[in-house]
């Protein structure tokens, strides 16, 4: 019975040694890093709607995000140095919600007067149409737009290779690298579609999770009186 047992648990040791890890994967885990990069990069192209949420370091400032992109809009918060606001994009009309404390310090030009108060209280709450001259259009629209976040974050810097199979949200992945890591990782969804579903970016340069691809959600205009319009320039510009 001893040597039995000794060769079942020897053949259950080869057994479990010999599995293959993509095994009823999409396959995409089988192919070279360059390949799973460029089939990922397609993937997310090609989908119609995706929820991002993170951190992103740009121009020495961290912006957490949590924002749900289409090719014709998005939404969602952004914070950054401990200012928090609500981004709305329809078409080419950008909407941003924040506090009064928000547009006080927009500038960083309130002196605290009166009449500083009077008009951060007035954008208290409500959605601010951002006019499309004005520079903070460029600076917030970015973050609502799909295809300039993908195009941009999409791709780790250096030689790549892959760094095994791994896990995300409870889907099973396939990691590539850039340059052992240093030039980031991108962990690919080995289940239906090889979305990217969570990525480290370069440099410390934040980490960021996708998920919710394909699932389509309503752009909804706000109503005239949650609105202000201050035509071709911000009051803080």
């Amino acid at each position: 019975m001893g040597a039995l047992s000794a060769l079942v648990v020897t053949g259950a040791g080869l057994t479990g040694c010999s599995e293959d890890p993509d095994a009823g994967t999409n396959g995409v885990g089988k192919l070279p890093a360059d390949q799973i990069q460029s089939r990922t990069r397609t993937a997310a192209k090609s989908a119609t709607a995706v929820r991002l949420a993170g951190n992103v370091v740009a121009s020495g400032r961290t912006y957490k995000l949590d924002m749900r992109l289409k090719s014709d809009g998005g939404s969602g918060s952004v914070t950054s140095e401990g200012a928090a606001f609500q981004l709305l994009r329809i078409g080419e009309q950008l909407f941003l919600k924040a506090d009064a404390g928000f547009w006080t310090d927009a500038d960083g030009k309130g002196d605290g007067s009166d009449a500083d108060a009077a008009a951060a209280d007035k954008l208290d709450g409500k959605y601010v149409k951002v006019p499309q001259g004005d520079p903070s259009y460029k600076k917030f629209s970015g973050f609502t737009d799909m295809d300039v976040l993908l195009d941009g974050l999409l791709t780790l810097h250096g030689t790549l290779d892959k760094d095994g199979h791994h896990e995300q949200a409870g889907v099973r992945t396939i990691r590539i690298t850039g340059d052992d890591g240093s030039g980031g990782t991108l962990d690919v969804s080995l289940e239906g579609k090889p979305y990217p579903l969570r990525l480290v970016r370069a440099g410390g340069a934040g980490t960021l999770t996708f998920s919710a691809w394909g699932k389509t959600f309503a752009l909804t205009e706000p109503d005239k009186d949650e609105t202000v319009d201050y035509g071709k320039k911000l009051p803080t510009s």
